[in-house]
């Protein structure tokens, strides 16, 4: 893969701690920078289930991206803010189920953007990957750029990952999601989940996360995250901690990040 352009180094400040990097540091990836590793240990000294939190948070896509393909016959995928590729990316799960899956990736993130090439090559002949670098507050601007790949008369997932926690008024959250739903047709599903303000421990990583000079993170009750699928219906089993969305093992524990799948009617 090629490096990055002059303007886009310029732009991926590695003295500046930044979420993309920092996630990706706490899922064990190699894409950042000692500022971001400096700010994840912060983090994991007060609140160490961060990093089984970003483990399950990709279980969770797995899940929830196989469950789409495989049970709901969904074939196009709106992942945004899709942060740094790791292992078992959206396009990768959805196109193992269904070659012919289409998947359109947003962020915001310049690291982000050096990374997409990796993701565009690595598609299936019948599929489409492809990337929209856009930040989630243009909802308006990511539809049009997704609407060159995505077929808007057909149903789309859209997915908010972990994501809606770094914008601090969740009544902008709330009309983000509306507006990218109302967007698509009926039969489309919303996959949201996010980290929740259910333990005190979790609240001091997100203190911690602030003081070291990350983006602030906003913890949110499971009532507040439940209130983005307004007008949707929630498949089963509803909002609940990412680990046991359709988990297997029947001893899984919970953890505070929350999240669910829900159709449009």
């Amino acid at each position: 893969m090629a490096g990055p352009d002059p303007e886009l180094a310029a732009k991926l400040q590695p003295d500046v701690p930044h979420a993309a990097r920092i996630w990706n540091y706490w899922m064990g990836g190699k894409d950042n920078f000692q500022s971001d590793r400096a700010a994840g240990d912060a983090v994991a000294e007060v609140y160490p289930e961060i990093v089984l939190m970003a483990q399950q948070s990709r279980v969770f896509l797995v899940r929830a991206v196989r469950y789409l393909a495989a049970e709901a016959g969904i074939r196009q995928f709106l992942d945004i803010g899709t942060g740094l590729p790791t292992m078992q990316n959206t396009h990768a799960v959805a196109q193992g189920v269904a070659p012919d899956s289409r998947i359109v990736y947003v962020d915001n993130d310049p690291m982000v953007l050096v990374h997409a090439r990796a993701l565009l090559a690595s598609t299936t002949s019948e599929g489409v990957t492809t990337y929209v670098p856009a930040d989630y507050h243009d909802p308006e601007k990511i539809l049009a750029e997704a609407a060159q790949t995505l077929d808007f008369d057909q149903p789309i997932a859209v997915m908010y990952m972990g994501v809606m926690g770094y914008e601090p008024d969740l009544d902008v959250v709330r009309s983000i999601v509306g507006r990218t739903m109302d967007a698509v047709p009926s039969g489309s599903h919303l996959v949201l989940w996010d980290g929740t303000n259910t333990s005190p421990a979790v609240v001091s990583g997100a203190e911690r996360l602030a003081q070291s000079g990350g983006v602030p993170y906003i913890l949110r009750s499971p009532e507040e995250l439940e209130s983005c699928f307004d007008g949707l219906t929630m498949v089963e089993p509803g909002l609940v901690p990412i680990p046991l969305w359709r988990a297997e093992d029947p001893d899984t524990v919970g953890i505070d990040a929350y999240g669910a799948v829900a159709r449009k009617p």
